[in-house]
């Protein structure tokens, strides 16, 4: 069992940068791909970007690529999204997930999921 708990989501202007954090609890953290989806208003839940278990694999979706990355810190337990140019687009609800396989782009596949954490970026 793993709990999941994102933090570091706030109002920022386009082109700023802002730092979503996911703390871990409960199973080792390395055992697990981590990934970041997001969900805009209206919108189905979309895959943003994915770490592989052993850190080494990252992921990106077109739309954030060159603009955010994934990293995490096995000491601290803690999952990373580093987002910068930030545009109005990005604006959506962030959710950080684990899955027991190694770093994918399905949501199925991920069975622990955290509780969310707004962003909003203005013009």
């Amino acid at each position: 069992q793993v709990q999941l708990v994102e933090s570091g989501g706030g109002l920022v202007q386009a082109g700023n940068s802002l730092r979503l954090s996911c703390v871990a609890s409960g199973r080792t953290f390395s055992s697990y791909g981590m990934a970041w989806f997001r969900q805009a208003p209206g919108k189905e839940r979309e895959f943003v970007a994915a770490i592989h278990r052993s850190g080494g694999i990252r992921d990106y979706a077109h739309f954030v690529q060159g603009r955010f990355i994934i990293f995490r810190d096995i000491a601290k337990n803690t999952l990373y999204l580093q987002m910068n140019s930030l545009k109005p687009e990005d604006t959506a609800v962030y959710y950080c997930a684990a899955t027991y396989g190694s770093n994918s782009r399905v949501q199925n596949e991920y069975v622990y999921w955290g509780q969310g954490t707004q962003v909003t970026v203005s013009t």
